[in-house]
């Protein structure tokens, strides 16, 4: 006897039609109407069904409200149900029901809603089988549309920005691979293995020219898999929403996560724990490595990638996050990088065998770098939850707090290399070299490099890390100095941005940006601050930032559910929906910071320009907007 939970039967199920009779301003009756035949039913509401509703429905705004429960027209059979142990009700034919509704507020053009219905036939059963329905309101208010006509993007005043975003550039990605990838390679997972290898390579081949061969297709494959790590990641971008990079950095809920796993990652690198594969899957693949020549080489290098995940893992993770809201592609140039990285040495040993002999001998420094890095983790850790504060504004991390939490980190880091601390059942301490002094010294002076940061004076900006922790304005004090001059431009008032700079015959800047974005606080404390961008701000534009993060619920009248380029729907129900889809829509872009130039009446200046650290550039490309509307107003 089977009874199916919240599923539909495609062919049979009932198809609902519904309509919206208005009763007064802010009421309406809702009228669901379905033809239900061949033997199946549908329950009426109002009564239980596995101890829900059999038929009730679901609003995503708080603003509209039953006035009356869900009630059925006409006559409807009643029995015992064998099946349910209970009396029942159901109805046949030509069914409607109706419904009350108020809508506090201002009336929107249309409402979304979910009918949540239950029905059957015989033995089966159905219940909880949602219909969702979009329904017009009489008198209600039109929504505004996402899409403006007069921006058109292709054809800018001026030629003058960027075709395309313009973040970390895929050759500082790599390099960032490579670096992440050096540093795997001096943990205790990987770095006792390169002698290993090399030497069953050059050992076990006919003869060294084989030998060598065989290290080459060693390295070359870690390169290829860990690229092959990141094609599911290209799919991904091409089958599901185009803001789904975007969201790893500014979703919430993402970056609680990352937190979580970041912390995760600590906690292995200090050794309560090791993360690693299924044992299982890794000796299956080990089993592989004796396969034929090219075969067996491919499976040994991914032994090697599986048995140093609990080393490696966490390195590449901290990677992949850096740069995923970028994009597939430089994702898999990190990862290419990494994996190089990672190989390189293989190869490099293997046509220099002598070069072995000048390793240093794994012991306790792998130690110290693994413990080291478990800090670094934590510090990471810190700016994820940051990311979910700034969205979610609870004021949890403000500025000092996410510089004070570094500032711990970095004591613990230079008391742990100065042998003043133990970490579980590591040594404490170490021999006490030049390479060990040096990275004292560095984490020594990053650390009192990042006390003034707990200040209010001039001294707390600290430019070296502008960006990671909340800006200026996110502070514990409240008449923060530095903050009272950087420029304070609209916060998500688009309209009227375009209402004062018609009034003042000015062009309005747009500041596409998220409270998770780094380079956009980079932007504005290093590149707003240049005295010649700042007066242009104040002075030349009417300046507005669009957050995309924005966790605001916008009001119902505002809410809507728009096409996107590619054909699918999205449902716009907070601020950040609203400017993301602004900006994709108008702009093509789903990357910030992105800036672009309209005029009052929005037609595009210059092309829109992305992140630029270099301020003459970004002066250059605004003063080029300018004279573009100058020559307009002539015309």
């Amino acid at each position: 006897m089977p009874v199916a939970i919240g599923q539909e039967v495609s062919a049979d199920s009932p198809s609902w039609k519904v309509q919206a009779e208005k009763v007064n301003a802010q009421q309406y009756r809702l009228v669901f109407s379905a033809s239900v035949n061949g033997g199946w039913t549908v329950y009426i509401p109002q009564q239980l069904i596995f101890d829900q509703p059999a038929a009730q429905i679901q609003f995503g705004d708080s603003s509209i409200q039953l006035v009356e429960p869900l009630n059925h027209e006409g006559r409807a059979q009643r029995i015992n149900s064998e099946l349910l142990s209970q009396e029942v009700e159901w109805q046949q034919g030509n069914i409607t029901w109706s419904t009350l509704i108020e809508i506090k507020g201002v009336v929107p053009a249309a409402i979304q809603g979910t009918l949540l219905y239950t029905y059957g036939r015989d033995a089966e059963i159905y219940p909880a089988t949602p219909s969702v329905f979009v329904v017009p309101l009489e008198g209600g208010q039109a929504q505004e549309n996402i899409r403006r006509s007069s921006i058109q993007l292709a054809s800018p005043i001026a030629p003058c920005g960027d075709q395309g975003t313009s973040q970390k550039s895929l050759w500082s990605i790599f390099l960032l691979g490579v670096l992440g990838g050096l540093i795997a390679l001096l943990t205790p997972c990987v770095f006792p293995m390169v002698p290993v290898t090399v030497t069953f390579f050059t050992k076990k081949s006919n003869d060294r020219r084989q030998g060598i061969v065989n290290a080459l297709l060693y390295g070359s494959f870690i390169l290829l898999i860990y690229v092959l790590l990141t094609v599911p990641f290209h799919v991904a971008g091409k089958a599901i929403s185009p803001e789904v990079f975007n969201n790893i950095s500014t979703n919430v809920w993402l970056n609680l996560l990352f937190f979580a796993v970041f912390i995760v990652f600590a906690l292995s690198f200090f050794g309560l724990f090791e993360i690693g594969l299924p044992a299982g899957f890794a000796n299956r693949m080990d089993s592989r490595a004796g396969l034929g020549n090219i075969g067996g080489i491919f499976f040994m290098a991914s032994t090697l990638a599986i048995v140093s995940f609990s080393c490696t893992g966490p390195i590449l993770g901290t990677l992949l996050v850096g740069v995923a809201e970028q994009g597939a592609w430089p994702l898999t140039v990190g990862a290419a990088g990494f994996g190089l990285a990672l190989g390189l040495p293989f190869g490099l040993f293997a046509l220099f065998p002598n070069w072995l002999q000048s390793l240093p001998r794994s012991g306790g420094w792998m130690t110290d770098v693994k413990i080291v890095l478990g800090f670094i983790e934590l510090g990471l850790a810190v700016k994820f939850l940051s990311n979910a504060d700034l969205v979610e504004q609870w004021g949890i991390i403000k500025r000092e707090i996410f510089i004070g939490s570094w500032v711990i980190i970095g004591i613990f880091i230079t008391l742990y290399l100065a042998g003043f601390l133990r970490i579980g059942q590591q040594r404490v301490g170490g021999s006490r070299s030049l390479f060990r002094y040096f990275f004292l010294l560095l984490f020594g002076s990053f650390t009192l490099y990042l006390i003034p940061g707990l200040t209010k004076t001039k001294y707390a900006e600290l430019e070296l890390i502008s960006g990671f922790p909340p800006p200026m304005t996110y502070s514990l004090y409240e008449n923060q100095s530095k903050s009272r001059s950087i420029f304070k431009p609209l916060h998500n008032e688009y309209e009227k941005a375009l209402e004062l700079a018609a009034a003042a015959g000015k062009p309005v800047l747009i500041d596409f940006t998220g409270w998770a974005c780094v380079n956009c606080r980079r932007m504005e404390e290093k590149v707003w601050t240049d005295p010649r961008v700042d007066s242009l701000l104040r002075n030349a534009f009417v300046v507005v930032s669009l957050y995309v993060d924005e966790r605001v619920k916008l009001p119902l009248a505002e809410q809507q559910t728009i096409k996107l380029p590619d054909g699918s729907s999205k449902q716009i129900e907070t601020v950040g929906d609203k400017w993301a889809s602004f900006q994709i829509q108008n702009f093509g872009a789903t990357s910030q910071p992105q800036y672009a130039m309209l005029t009052p009446n929005e037609k595009l200046l210059n092309l829109p320009k992305f992140y630029t650290p270099d301020p003459a550039a970004f002066l250059d490309w605004l003063e080029c907007g300018l004279n573009a509307f100058a020559t307009q107003q002539k015309k």
